[in-house]
């Protein structure tokens, strides 16, 4: 296949708490020798959203131990980029939808924040029969699967199939669940779904790390 052909799309169609659906586009451009990790660019021209931006969120993610903690400590990030896109609500209001992902050969990892009024025990229904309860650094969580749409772009044209599963992870802004959160995500470029235990040890090292946690 060509490079142009290569080039795969993620798409994961995140419950309604958190805007309905994201994409990941990115291609890898050639390189020559070793190349070193990736460091966090914008994505949009939209402005950095408050209390949180993208960039800040692709700081916390794009770690130097993200690889050890994903147990891939030899791979480098491909992608690392943060966006600052509004999610517009049925009201016609928008609110901030910040969010940050870095892509390796074998895991992508996507981390957002949402700052609607909607607690995570709230939308426990609304994940699906497979969802779990959790509580993740004292605060209402739930573990859930997304199915991934991949998309194969040629020439002149694109073709999509079914991706693999994404394990999500939706932890409250805070101890109270009193409205919005912060949402992990990992999938594997092969197709098989991500272990439960790696996606809860991301969130426990990189959460804590995202500015605003504590007053949360």
């Amino acid at each position: 296949m060509s490079a142009a052909a290569q080039a795969i799309t993620a798409v994961v169609v995140v419950g309604a708490l958190a805007g309905g659906m994201w994409t990941i586009a990115r291609a890898d451009a050639p390189s020559s020798g070793k190349r070193g990790p990736a460091t966090c660019s914008a994505t949009d021209d939209a402005p950095p959203s408050k209390p949180v931006s993208g960039m800040q969120l692709c700081t916390a993610l794009n770690r130097p131990d993200l690889p050890a903690l994903l147990e891939v400590p030899e791979e480098p990030a491909r992608n690392a980029y943060g966006n600052d896109e509004p999610t517009g609500l049925a009201d016609g209001r928008k609110v901030p939808a910040p969010e940050a992902t870095v892509r390796f050969e074998t895991y992508t990892v996507k981390l957002s924040a949402s700052y609607d009024d909607i607690s995570v025990a709230g939308t426990a229904d609304l994940l699906g029969e497979t969802a779990q309860a959790r509580k993740v650094l004292g605060r209402a969580a739930a573990l859930y699967s997304n199915r991934t749409i991949a998309i194969a772009f040629g020439s002149d044209q694109a073709d999509a199939g079914p991706g693999g599963i994404a394990r999500s992870l939706l932890v409250a802004r805070d101890e109270k669940d009193s409205g919005g959160s912060y949402e992990l995500s990992v999938w594997r470029e092969d197709g098989m779904p991500p272990d439960d235990a790696m996606v809860l040890r991301v969130a426990e090292r990189v959460l804590p790390t995202v500015p605003g946690w504590a007053a949360g």
